[in-house]
Parts: C-alpha cells; structure tokens; sequence
C-alpha cells in the first residue's frame, strides 16, 4: 500500500498512555498536557474515558460518572480538541473489567463469581474513602449491550475520537450461571470446578465473542474508527484476536518489583513483537512499555539505563512504541521517566520514516510453542545476533516455509500429520531443520530424522557430556580446542538408521553420581569415555538437512547460560545457512541485531544489553563489526547511522558489505541505501 494512501493509524505511531487517578483530575490541563505529549516526541495519546469510571458526563445507567470532573466545561471535549490542535491522534480507552459495589447491589447477575457463588472484589483492603469495585463477568451484559455498547455508542456520537481501545478486556475465571451455562452449551459437560480443567479454548473464545459484540457495534456505528486489542506473548489466541480488531497491542512488562530472582528474561519486548508480526498484511504491533518497575512502584520510574534498553527492543524488532505513564506529567514525580520518554520517541522518529514499510529480512524461522524450549531457542538466537521470525503451527505451510533457509522446532512442538508433512517438503526443496527433544514415533519422522523405530527416553543425567565427533565437524567450529562440552538433562537414546546420516556428537555418560562428583578427584576419572549413543545426527534429505539432537539445547541455555551451548547452537544453524549469511555481527553477549529490507535499503538495528540486568549504566560496546548481503546487483550509495546521524566508512567486496561501528550506547539503526 502506498505510504499516502494509508490511514493514519498505519502510519509510524509514538503513543504516550497517561494513565489518569481520579483525585488527581483538577491538575489536568488540556491544552498543556496536549503541549506535553507533544514536546515528548508523541503523535497520539490514549486517555481515560469510560468503563469504570466516565471522563465525561454520561447518561449511561450504570456508568459511574468521576465525580472530580469540573463542572464549568467538559474535560474530555477538551483535551480532545488540544490534542487535534497539535495533530495528535486521540485513543479512548476503555475498562469495562471492573464495576462499582452499587452496581453489583442492583444487577449482581452481571458480576463475576467464584466457585462458591462469592464475587471477587478488587482492592477491597485498600485504605480510604473508596468504594468496592468487583469484577464483571466476560459473558454478562455488563460488558455487552447493557452498559459496554451504549457506552461506545454515547462517546461515538459525542466525541470526536479518533481510535478505540479496551484496558483489561481478558477472561476472568467465573462460575456465575451465565458461564456455566455457556460452557454447558458449548462442550456438553459442567463447567470443571478446577479452571486448570476448562477446556483449552474456553478462555480465548470468551473473550473473542465478547469483543466481537463491541467490535461489531463499533465498526457500524463509526467504521473509520480503529480498536485497538491486546494480545499475549502466551496462553492465547492470536488469530482470534485479528479478527475482532484493527490494530493489536501487547505488554512486556519489566517487572523488577518481584526481586532479582524473578527479574523477566531480557528477550520479552523482542519476542513479544516478533509474535505480533507474524501476522502479515497488518499494522505493526504496538508494545506498550510501563514507565514503573512493577505496579506497586507504578509511582517511581525504571533504571533509566534498564529503560532505554527495555523500550529500544520494540522499534528495533519492528514494532511501534506506547509508552503508559502513571499519571499526568504534572502529577509524576519521577522525572527521570519524562526525559527518557522524550529522549527515546525523538530517535524513534528519526527511524520511523526509514522502517515504515520495512520488512524483516529473517533466514531463520523458529516455531513458538510458548513453553521453555522455545524461550531457550530465542535466547540464543538473540545472544548469537541472528536474525529470525516466530511461526505458530497454523503459519507452518509450505509457502510461508519457503522464506526461510532454517527452522527450528523445539521440544513439545506438535508433530501433526500436516506439519510433519510440510517439514520433509520444507527439507526436500533444500531447507535445513533443526529439532531436538523426542519426536513421536512415526516413520515419515524417524526417516526424515534418520532415526530406528526403537527410542527411549533416558532419566535425568547428570556429570555427562557431549562429545565432538570426527574431523572438520562443522558443529565444533569455534570449539576446536575442547572434545567434550557440558550436559545435563534427559537423553533420547536412539539409533542412526540411513545412508545419509551422519553422527556429529555422542553422550558421554554420567561418571559419577552428582553426590560424588567432587570428592575424591581420585575417582573421577570417566568409566566410558566414549559411546556411539547420538548427541547430533545430520541427514542429508532431498535437497535439504535435518540436524536432529536427541537431547534439550534450550534446556541448557535457559538453565547454564554457558558459551559454548550458545556456540553450538550457531552452529546447528549455521550447518543450514552456509557461508552466505544475509548478516553477520560481532558476537558480543547482550547485544541484538535484527536486520529489515525496505527495497534495495537495508536496515540494521543494534541494541545493546550488555551487563548485568537490571541495568545500571548503559555498558557502550566498541568497534562492531557488521558483514551484510547486499542484494543482487545493487550499489551502495550511502551508509550512516540514522540515531546519530554519523556516516560510516564501509568497503565491498562481491556482494558483501563491511563496516565497523565505532561506539554503541544502546540502540542504533544503520541505514544501507542501494540504488
């Protein structure tokens, strides 16, 4: 689509959430907050207007009007008509999730319920003159045509938004009647008294027909109004969420608050975006970034240096940066937060007319089944700078394969008839796959593996090791000077079987049990040092590979963090992508790089995570060496560093380009213009 036939809600966004308290309303100045957003860098705002509380006057029955808002003028038509002012695009938001006591006291039918029949109240410890809020119920009328619909209705009519979106809108676990008479409708059984024991699509589906009632209502009533949907990283539908929304949102959250040994794993802004762009032929997914370390510190900001390397990942993966802000910027103390939020939308407009458009240029496909192994999988293919896309399963067909030059399937991937199909064509028309744990067994799969039909899972092994096996083995690059790297975990004992397999690794056994490992050192000689038990076996099929590894590499990478099974995961992928490889970046622990087309151009993001999280100082990372593709007969013209604005010295060679980035502080975007 053509950038001037877009609307504006596909164009690049920078958009800032104040999120509103009630007592705090007086202090909110339109037309100087409007001013704020604008001098932040931010082209769109998302405000406050109905569902627990109506910024506005409603008369919705059941819409619990803020009793703080001024009574000489309407605060909303107000802010609305600042910001318009300044071309920044207006988003009301929404929460229907929640509800005051008095409504509950006249319409309980609506509310959420525990198994006992009791209503789960929010915050009911909370200190001060507040009154009760109680969860509604995803199925009740409440967030349906008894309050939700007339709701939207009277803000569309009134107001001139510019864009819809819902806070909360997810599955609460209820047994009111309504669910279980749904549930009943739906699967012909009670509703479990356990919700581990609902049915897997109970949750997604719930939501999905209660936002297509609003979704349905809104598009008739204003249809170039957009909604705005969050998805989740995990333990969703994504597919379910598209259908009901124009746009989608999600929210990797830095939670610090929770203690170091719970501090969320570096990769989650990365991930969360890669999921949301999966989705072809939409906008870019927005990833909203709380300004807090936690909500119970919602009033103080995050390290700065942790903040500026948590929110660069969403740009730099391709997506589109919302910051949400506890407060209005005259009621946040933490200014820290204002100038980082300002500081960071001014190099993402700088970014944002070069990667408008702009795809990413991934040879590296990794199938996310949202558990541990493919958190692992992701981890070192952000540790070892390799660029890659995420497929769910129903994105695992033959002409979306046929992008990538790898894929790598994790443990617990669902090894159905069709995806077990388009896995051998994939390796067939010369693709290179890489998969590990235990596969089903099926006799297409153990042929394409390269496997014999009898396979056993070992118990956990501990004081074992994998052992590098023959000469110029191309999984030991980079670890020719040792014969032996750590193992633990669980083993699948299996057996080559084919003409075109061969063994690159072996399991040397455990030499002692973990209680003796240490003492005496006398015995801790190795009993068998050597076995023909399979660690690696490479079969060539059709045009293509399969490096099969009958153990857990992600395992080992979330549990040790250890070099080497980062270098040996490179090089499982690098047996696929040859020597070729659109990109290569110097192999610094803690940075990212991801690389985007845009045409001829070529985009380079780096961002730098170096040190140890959270973090305190912004590490900066020298003389980075980039090696990129360039595309087929193109000619360089320029290379320079759009956040810096500096040129960079490059030479070529072939159709490989080569430069040095002299410093990184924390996020850059190399621009590669080619004729």
């Amino acid at each position: 689509m053509a950038a001037n036939a877009k609307t504006w809600w596909q164009k690049p966004l920078r958009v800032i959430q104040p999120n509103l308290q009630v007592r705090d309303t007086d202090r909110i100045d339109p037309e100087r907050l409007a001013q704020q957003i604008k001098d932040m860098s931010g082209n769109t705002i998302v405000f406050n207007v109905g569902g627990i509380y109506a910024w506005y006057p409603t008369q919705v029955a059941y819409h619990t009007e803020n009793e703080f808002l001024p009574k000489d003028f309407d605060l909303l038509e107000e802010v609305i008509r600042a910001c318009h002012k300044r071309d920044i695009r207006f988003i009301a938001r929404f929460d229907f999730s929640k509800a005051a006591d008095y409504v509950y006291l006249q319409r309980p039918q609506w509310f959420a319920r525990s198994r006992s029949g009791e209503p789960e109240i929010i915050g009911a410890k909370r200190p001060g003159d507040w009154s009760l809020l109680m969860s509604t119920c995803i199925n009740g009328a409440y967030r349906g045509e008894a309050v939700a619909v007339p709701v939207l209705d009277e803000v569309l009519s009134r107001y001139a938004i510019d864009g819809i979106f819902f806070n909360a809108p997810g599955y609460v676990p209820c047994w009111c009647e309504g669910c279980r008479r749904k549930y009943r409708a739906a699967y012909g059984t009670e509703l479990p008294d356990d919700k581990k024991e609902f049915a897997p699509d109970w949750a997604s589906s719930c939501m999905r027909d209660n936002i297509d009632i609003l979704y349905a209502f809104a598009k008739q009533k204003s249809p170039e109004v957009p909604m705005i949907l969050y998805y989740n990283l995990y333990r969703d539908n994504i597919f379910d969420r598209a259908k009901t929304a124009d746009m989608l949102c999600t929210e990797p959250q830095d939670i610090l608050s929770l203690g170091h040994h719970h501090i969320p794993e570096f990769w989650k802004p990365a991930l969360s975006i890669k999921l949301g762009r999966s989705l072809p032929d939409r906008p870019v997914p927005f990833g909203i970034v709380h300004s807090s370390p936690g909500m119970d510190w919602r009033h103080t900001g995050l390290p700065p240096a942790e903040y500026r390397f948590w929110l660069s990942q969403i740009p730099a993966h391709g997506g589109s940066i919302w910051h949400s802000l506890t407060g209005v910027p005259d009621t946040i103390g933490d200014k820290r937060i204002l100038e980082t939020v300002g500081a960071f939308n001014a190099q993402v407009e700088k970014v944002d007319p070069y990667m408008e458009g702009a795809e990413p240029l991934s040879e590296v496909a990794l199938m996310w089944t949202a558990d541990a192994s493919a958190e692992g999988w992701a981890d070192g293919l952000l540790g070892r700078q390799i660029p890659f896309d995420v497929l769910l399963a129903e994105q695992a067909v033959p002409e979306r394969l046929a992008r990538y030059k790898a894929l790598i399937v994790p443990e617990g991937m669902k090894y159905t008839e069709e995806f077990a199909a388009n896995l051998a064509g994939f390796v067939r028309q010369g693709g290179h796959v890489v998969a590990e744990g235990a596969p089903p067994e099926r006799k297409e799969l153990l042929s394409l593996f390269a496997i014999s039909g009898e396979i056993y899972e070992s118990e956990p092994l501990a004081a074992s090791y994998l052992r590098f096996e023959g000469q110029g083995n191309p999984l030991q690059k980079g670890l020719e000077q040792t014969e032996l790297i750590a193992h633990r975990g669980k083993v699948v004992y299996c057996r080559p079987d084919g003409a075109g397999c061969e063994v690159l690794a072996t399991l040397v056994p455990p030499f002692s049990p973990l209680e003796s490992v240490g003492a005496p050192p006398e015995r801790a000689s190795l009993p068998v040092s050597h076995t023909d038990l399979p660690l690696a076996l490479l079969n060539r099929y059709g045009q293509g590979t399969v490096l099969y590894m009958p153990f857990s590499l992600s395992h080992l990478i979330n549990e040790y963090k250890l070099g080497e099974h980062y270098q040996l995961l490179e090089n499982a992928i690098g047996i696929g992508l040859g020597e070729t490889r659109e990109l290569r970046v110097t192999g610094y622990h803690g940075l990212q790089a991801t690389l985007f087309a845009k045409g001829n151009n070529r985009l380079v993001h780096l961002v730098n995570g170096v040190g140890r999280r959270p973090l305190a100082t912004a590490i900066p990372l020298h003389d980075i060496e980039v090696e990129l593709r360039l595309p087929a007969d193109a000619k360089v013209t320029q290379v320079r560093q759009i956040i810096s604005g500096s040129p960079l010295e490059y030479r070529v060679e072939q159709d490989r380009l080569f430069l040095t980035v002299p410093r990184l502080d924390v996020w850059e975007c190399l621009l590669v213009e080619c004729d």
